[in-house]
């Protein structure tokens, strides 16, 4: 089932956005010269996911990839929510 589409950037953007929903913890894109390939890699740890995104940048490829939501938080919004779980 290997397909190949064309589409405009707007309409690669929305896929990738539908991917990353899909992917919570893994690769759910590479993309190099124009070309873009939507992925499926589900990693059970962030060692195999770094070593995974290494492999495709080793390559040349441009990695999209999510770290999980645990890790997603930044600074800012831990403290604000340890203000909130303070008072």
């Amino acid at each position: 089932m290997n397909r190949t589409y064309r589409m405009s950037r707007k309409e690669y953007e929305g896929m990738l956005q539908m991917a990353s929903e899909q992917v919570p913890f893994g690769i759910y894109a590479v993309e190099k010269d124009r070309y873009a390939e939507l992925r499926n890699d589900k990693c059970r740890s962030i060692t195999q996911l770094k070593a995974q995104i290494r492999q495709f940048k080793a390559k040349g490829f441009k990695v999209y990839a999510n770290r999980g939501e645990e890790l997603k938080d930044t600074g800012e919004e831990s403290a604000k929510g340890a203000l909130m779980s303070a008072t």
